[in-house]
């Protein structure tokens, strides 16, 4: 596989400037699909700022002070995506990766107590022998639950160091729901219609207090409220 992509082919929402470089290095494949994800060389260089060169960043990998989802992470190319926990040992800085409202990555400070938490979508389910209920996560996990309440397209806030739900988020009218993918990929608003099931691409209405936004389901991702009411670390030059 090649260790590079061209800037041309990157996904837009990669803080890549204009005309300032060709090659960019390549992400590994992963549980985010390419245009939801970027990797680690670019969240240390153009994000962060803690490194200029590739040579850098895979000297400050090496040390294995980086963890994504508390687990140290020490390949370049690491596919890191929307809702992973990035935690710096060195510096104690937690964050989590998020899009904004123009679709662009962006990075939201986190504390030390939320580091440990990460809000997944439920994807699918099926029940097993035993009445036991698995449920597939959108960013690959497989969990066994005896909780017969977990719906596909609700959300469960995960403990990844005890791998335990800690809460269970219904996607049910008047949710609030954070956008991961469409034109308005980062918006969120409250839910207030669900659209027949029996379409083939099912649609929901959004009110976000400023306007209506109609969408498609799969785009949904039901959060909580703190999921707002974080600072923003943004340094880069989105523009494209």
């Amino acid at each position: 596989m090649a260790q590079h992509l061209s800037r041309a082919s990157t996904p837009k929402n990669w803080p890549i400037k204009r005309k300032e470089t060709k090659w960019i290095t390549r992400v590994n494949p992963g549980t985010h699909p390419l245009e939801r994800a970027l990797n680690l060389n670019i969240l240390l260089k153009d994000y962060l700022k803690y490194a200029s060169t590739s040579r850098e960043v895979r000297n400050i990998l090496n040390q294995g002070i980086i963890l994504v989802d508390k687990k140290v992470r020490k390949d370049p190319k690491f596919s890191i995506g929307v809702m992973d926990t990035i935690e710096i040992t060195k510096t104690k800085e937690y964050f989590r990766l998020i899009l904004d409202e123009r679709g662009n990555f962006s990075l939201v400070r986190i504390p030390q107590s939320e580091s440990s938490l990460k809000p997944c979508k439920i994807i699918n389910k099926k029940i097993l022998p035993g009445k036991i209920t698995q449920i597939n996560l959108f960013d690959g996990r497989n969990m066994l639950s005896e909780d017969k309440s977990l719906k596909v397209n609700d959300t469960i806030i995960l403990n990844l160091e005890s791998n335990k739900i800690q809460e269970h988020l219904k996607f049910d009218k008047n949710a609030i729901i954070y956008l991961i993918s469409g034109k308005k990929a980062g918006h969120s608003g409250k839910l207030k219609e669900i659209y027949s099931e029996s379409l083939s691409k099912p649609r929901i209405l959004l009110d976000s207090g400023k306007e209506k936004i109609e969408t498609l389901k799969e785009y949904a991702f039901v959060i909580n409220k703190e999921f707002l009411n974080h600072e923003t670390h943004n340094e880069t030059d989105k523009s494209r």
